[in-house]
């Protein structure tokens, strides 16, 4: 096994699958099963889940919402989408624990580490809601934090592309995509992988990162399994 404990990075939007917004139930199953056929294979798996599905705070402070009272939305929008995939992933059979940075007692746990760490050691998902618990932070540096808190050897960043490009290769069919880059070069080159904070962050704490697309059925078990998917960030 290439990687004993993951964090899994997945964006709100990711559970649209083809409606406009919200959750796509077919698509929260689909996601399921591939996490499900990680954990079989005794691999650790705690997730971060973004909430641009339902709402993105920035998006609200630029139609003249405050910008705090939004960043706390998005919070709640994670916190809903953490409980859609407990429960599509307790329908397979995967125990879990979901775990908020803003106190709600009755639907999850408070973040605590020690906690978290037990849970993965036990062989449960844990979803990590609520973003850090701070506006002005994004949820991928919330991905970040807590795969530094509880030492995961790798950030799986699933998106709707396969890697890092040039470009976009949604726009520019003459994109190419690196297999490796560097923390530095990725700078240099102005790519947008994750936002500056948590570039810095997963940086800082030699986290390296591995941009994937998620919505290839069989991606996610053959990266674990050490294939050459994706694009990594190293030092």
């Amino acid at each position: 096994m290439h990687y004993k404990r993951v964090l899994l990075k997945l964006s709100g939007e990711a559970l649209m699958g083809e409606r406009t917004h919200g959750i796509d139930p077919k698509r929260l199953s689909i996601y399921a099963e591939e996490i499900k056929q990680v954990v079989e294979k005794g691999v650790e798996v705690a997730i971060v889940i973004g909430g641009g599905n339902i709402f993105r705070g920035v998006a609200g402070a630029s139609n003249g919402l405050d910008r705090v009272q939004g960043d706390y939305m998005g919070m709640l929008a994670t916190s809903i989408n953490g409980l859609a995939l407990q429960s599509a992933l307790e329908s397979t059979g995967i125990p879990t624990r979901l775990q908020s940075a803003i106190k709600m007692e009755q639907v999850a746990e408070p973040f605590i580490k020690r906690r978290a760490v037990r849970h993965l050691e036990k062989g449960r998902v844990v979803i990590f809601t609520g973003g850090t618990g701070n506006p002005f932070f994004t949820t991928d540096t919330a991905a970040v934090l807590r795969a530094a808190e509880i030492n995961a050897d790798v950030i799986l960043k699933g998106t709707r592309v396969d890697g890092i490009y040039t470009a976009d290769p949604e726009k520019f069919k003459d994109a190419i995509k690196f297999n490796n880059i560097s923390y530095k070069e990725v700078m240099d080159k102005g790519l947008k992988v994750m936002d500056m904070t948590a570039f810095t962050l997963s940086e800082e704490n030699k986290l390296p990162i591995i941009v994937f697309d998620m919505n290839t059925p069989g991606n996610l078990i053959k990266l674990i399994m050490g294939e050459d998917i994706g694009t990594l960030v190293e030092n």
